[in-house]
């Protein structure tokens, strides 16, 4: 088996690792900090320049037409640089139009990869434990839209997103026309500085094709569960790198405290947590690319993503002692990034205990069943 990357994938992480760590070095960083700005502009502008906005668009809409794997490799240079460009959200919302929008749905695909419009995504609302607060109901007009979206990325900036709605007792995917006056946005930054929107919405009336099939939700969410993942990986590895550059300078009774058995023992396990996330979601991309079933893959990476997440920042920040907490020391930025990812993902416990209803669903384990039984022997 070759786990090699090709020579294009290559080019692509290291034109993406290059575009970032130039741009978002801690300096700037310090200055995005302070600078009230919903996105990091001329990032975004360099993306667009480069085509990074749409390389999991659909070739027929102008996009470059490529795998989860080539954007796994530039979400990882973006969460080792702390990013802020909307890149995953805008290319699979565009994506999902492409594969499945109908009628003016489907041109907002071929716009997104021209760079004309910015599209979002949440389905952070699909897993909640409060549930879905947006509803539709059938119409004279299509379809009435009633509720709230509660923390939409990039939501002031977007002209359109992709939401979960319930409609008829099913979850859909609605594309939320986000200039509509009937939808009113309260604005707000997370904590890891991610501009975002709640949105009011009342009496919106809309055409039945905005609803996407059943088909739109299922094929999304893998994707969106690797895209997150590939940023907590990259943010995760950033943090290991830093903290080990820490422990092997910072000196506490004339040893370097990186040489205490306890710092080892605890950027091991970090190195672990890492590895295991790795292996994981580089599986869960192979399968998305090759048109594999993934749901379980899916669950597992979301959980491995969370724990890794929590458990490596915790140990960067406990083993960087008290300039850990000071704001003017750059570690504090991967942790904020690392729990709002988790937040994102929906949490370690609500995504173990999806993945505990599927295998109680699910008696047939492992590779061999998605071959014929004799190919598998």
């Amino acid at each position: 088996m070759d786990f090699e990357l090709s020579e294009d994938q290559r080019a692509i992480e290291q034109m993406a690792d290059s575009l970032f760590s130039d741009h978002c070095h801690d300096d700037y960083m310090r200055q995005w900090d302070a600078s009230g700005e919903a996105m990091m502009a001329p990032l975004w502008a360099l993306c667009l320049e480069t085509g990074l906005h749409a390389l999991a668009i659909p070739e027929g809409e102008g996009g470059s037409g490529l795998g989860m794997t080539e954007l796994m490799l530039v979400l990882q240079a973006q969460g080792r640089s702390l990013a802020q460009v909307p890149l995953w959200r805008h290319q699979l919302a565009a994506a999902t139009l492409a594969l499945f929008g109908l009628g003016d749905s489907a041109s907002l695909g071929a716009q997104a990869a021209r760079g004309e419009v910015l599209l979002s995504l949440s389905l952070e609302g699909a897993n909640a434990v409060c549930g879905i607060a947006l509803n539709a109901s059938a119409c004279r007009e299509g379809v009435r839209i009633d509720g709230r979206v509660p923390a939409l990325a990039s939501g002031g900036q977007a002209q359109a997103a992709l939401v979960p709605v319930r409609m008829e007792g099913r979850i859909r995917l609605l594309l939320l026309d986000l200039t509509d006056p009937a939808v009113r946005h309260v604005p707000g930054v997370l904590t890891h500085g991610e501009a975002v929107t709640d949105l009011r919405i009342e009496g919106l009336q809309a055409s039945a094709d905005r609803i996407l099939p059943d088909a739109a939700l299922a094929w999304l969410e893998p994707r969106t569960i690797a895209a997150l993942a590939a940023l907590q990986l990259g943010v995760s590895a950033e943090q290991i790198r830093r903290t080990v550059a820490y422990v092997s300078e910072r000196q506490q009774f004339e040893r370097r405290i990186g040489s205490f058995q306890a710092v080892q023992m605890s950027m091991a396990d970090a190195h672990i947590a890492l590895e295991t996330l790795r292996s994981t979601l580089w599986q869960l991309c192979y399968r998305l690319d090759a048109g594999l079933p993934a749901p379980s893959e899916a669950l597992a990476t979301a959980y491995l993503a969370c724990e890794a997440g929590h458990r490596i920042g915790h140990i960067a920040q406990h083993v960087h002692g008290g300039i850990g907490v000071d704001l003017s020391y750059p570690i504090h930025r991967f942790l904020y990034w690392s729990r709002a990812l988790g937040i994102a993902l929906g949490g370690s416990a609500a995504s173990l205990e999806r993945l505990g209803d599927w295998l109680s669903d699910n008696d047939k384990l492992g590779w061999k069943y998605d071959f014929e039984e004799h190919q598998a022997l």
